[in-house]
C-alpha cells in the first residue's frame, strides 16, 4: 500500500512541472527566472543522485521527470529568438 501511495505522490509532483514546460514549448519562451531555474535544477540534480543510490524508483521517476521539464524550460528561455 506504501508502494502504491508513493507512486501517486511522486507522479502528482512529477507532472507540477509540465505546465510550465507546455506553456515554454507554446510561446517559445519563458519568464521564469534564472536563479529559480538554477536552484530548482540543481536540487532536482542532486537529489535525484541521492534516490538513485537510495534505489527509490518512484521518487527517481519524479526526479528525472522534472528535469526533464526544466531542460525544456531553459532551452526555450534561453533560446534565440527568430527575427
Amino acid at each position: 500500500m506504501m508502494e502504491i501511495i508513493s507512486w501517486i505522490g511522486s507522479i502528482l509532483l512529477a507532472i507540477c512541472g509540465l505546465p510550465l514546460a507546455y506553456d515554454a514549448y507554446k510561446t517559445k519562451t519563458s519568464n521564469i527566472s534564472t536563479i529559480f531555474l538554477v536552484l530548482w535544477g540543481l536540487g532536482e540534480l542532486f537529489t535525484l543522485i541521492y534516490v538513485i543510490a537510495k534505489e527509490e524508483n518512484a521518487l527517481t521517476f519524479n526526479y528525472f521527470s522534472n528535469i526533464v521539464f526544466i531542460g525544456i524550460i531553459v532551452y526555450y528561455k534561453f533560446k534565440k529568438k527568430d527575427i
